[in-house]
């Protein structure tokens, strides 16, 4: 292994970890469908949208966060079989994907790099039978700019890491006739494949602007947590331009 690809492989987990260390605003894509009545007090249950999530202890956290939400809109959690609404949720998140990050080199003023170059100066000239002694004149001459030198300014960094895509899919109907009230997806790329710290984000995202208008297409940015002493930042909805 070349020095150059030595030191590209010691820097970039530490690069990763320098980030993963930072706070960082989430992003999230949303989409929503909905026909959603004005809130009046109507009840509602959350349901997993696989029934063997339903009674575990992690679904029931995040079943906690949409009800906590629900509730600060006007609706009112309520008992299955008994509510007037019926929320139903699925998350999960994926295997990952490798991404390769390709930045040219940056060769310092003074030239230090890996190609010989014409001009006055000092350095050696390389003879048929050896390194002869140092020369003055407009020669072809390896000095700074010898070859066999790796410097790491002149090799293009290549560097890779590894991101999750997840996703949070809730619906809500209405459970006297099955009536599709409101359709929401949402999307986020992450280096954290921890679902206990996207999935709350998720959570998060759907609600920004509820229930928003039917057939919007979203990027919401939901800022870092404050630091001691600063205002929140709201979220940020903009119009989603997909690529």
């Amino acid at each position: 292994m070349s020095l150059r690809r030595k030191i590209i492989t010691f820097m970039a987990p530490a690069a990763l970890l320098l980030a993963g260390g930072c706070a960082e605003s989430f992003r999230a894509n949303v989409s929503r469908f909905q026909m959603m009545p004005p809130p009046e007090g109507q009840t509602f249950t959350v349901q997993a949208s696989d029934p063997r999530l339903q009674g575990g202890i992690e679904f029931q956290t995040y079943a906690q966060l949409v009800s906590s939400h629900l509730t600060s809109l006007g609706y009112r959690p309520g008992e299955p079989g008994h509510s007037t609404l019926v929320v139903t949720m699925d998350y999960g998140i994926d295997n990952g994907h490798t991404e390769i990050v390709t930045r040219p080199a940056i060769a310092p003023a003074w030239g230090w790099g890996p190609y010989p170059a014409w001009g006055y100066g000092y350095g050696y000239r390389r003879g048929p039978i050896g390194w002869r002694g140092p020369r003055y004149g407009r020669r072809f001459y390896y000095g700074w700019d010898d070859p066999f030198w790796y410097s790491p300014f002149s090799y293009p960094e290549i560097d890779s890491y590894t991101y999750f895509i997840s996703h949070l899919e809730m619906n809500i109907r209405r459970a006297a006739d099955g009536q599709m009230l409101f359709e929401g997806k949402a999307h986020a790329r992450s280096t954290d494949q921890s679902l206990p710290k996207v999935v709350p984000n998720l959570v998060e995202a759907m609600f920004v602007g509820f229930p928003g208008r039917s057939g919007e297409d979203v990027r919401i940015t939901i800022p870092p947590p404050p630091k001691p002493g600063q205002a929140p930042q709201p979220p940020l909805i903009q119009e989603n331009r997909r690529r």
